[in-house]
């Protein structure tokens, strides 16, 4: 089995859905009393969050990039960023280590093309919503047309994974919120839509949709458990 290596804490209410779905899918795949190989580093949220709101991705990427490299010399064979938002240095930080790191938009996109999705609307942090490190690589390389909601709604959904679902709040009025967006990227032609931070399936679910939901916590755990257990034959 091979080690992964978590960089998470970003924030730590995602990671610990990580770690339990990870543990959870090895489990099932070879059973017996067998666990998940891995290595978890834990970032303090608050100084990466006061570093994105000051603009200051600089030095999140130098701190992103120190971790990535400790988890390497720990043992990891491979590497995955547990938030979307923090992709927006993810070449960088393959760049400075020599395993793979598993791309949470690119394991993401190809479950989207392989159900024939074109269309697709995406939720995250206003960054992931509004830059083109995220929403780009998915036309590029995917060739997916990406809708957002509008700056309001932007700005809604933005605040309460920040305000509430960071710091383990859920909180019904902001679940109607989130469904009523949901339902207005359907209306205007989304097939589907990307939960595209990794606290919102803290928040919404499948049965609170109409069409397909892409929880990118579960895509991102499934296809590090594949990676991790590629070609290996272990007994129970």
């Amino acid at each position: 089995m091979k080690c992964i290596g978590l960089i998470g804490g970003l924030s730590w209410e995602s990671t610990i859905v990580y770690y339990k779905l990870i543990n959870e899918l090895v489990r099932e795949q070879i059973g017996g009393l067998h666990s998940a190989d891995c290595l978890v580093y834990s970032f303090d949220f608050a100084e990466i969050e006061a570093l994105q709101v000051s603009g200051r991705w600089e030095e999140a990427t130098e701190r992103m990039i120190a971790v990535a490299k400790r988890l390497e010399r720990g043992g990891a064979d491979f590497l995955l960023i547990c938030s979307n938002t923090m992709h927006k240095m993810a070449a960088q930080v393959q760049a400075s280590v020599s395993i793979p790191l598993l791309h949470l938009a690119d394991a993401t996109a190809e479950l989207i093309t392989a159900q024939g999705i074109t269309k697709i609307g995406l939720l995250g942090t206003r960054f992931t919503m509004e830059e083109d490190f995220y929403k780009g690589r998915l036309t590029s390389k995917y060739g997916l047309d990406v809708i957002v909601p509008d700056a309001e709604e932007r700005q809604l959904v933005n605040r309460v994974i920040y305000d509430e679902l960071c710091q383990g709040v859920i909180d019904l009025e902001s679940k109607q919120g989130y469904i009523a967006i949901m339902d207005r990227l359907v209306e205007a032609g989304a097939q589907g839509i990307i939960l595209g931070c990794t606290e919102i399936t803290l928040l919404v679910n499948q049965n609170d949709a109409t069409v397909p939901l892409f929880d990118t916590t579960a895509i991102h755990a499934e296809v590090a458990v594949e990676y991790a257990l590629r070609a290996e034959e272990i007994r129970s």
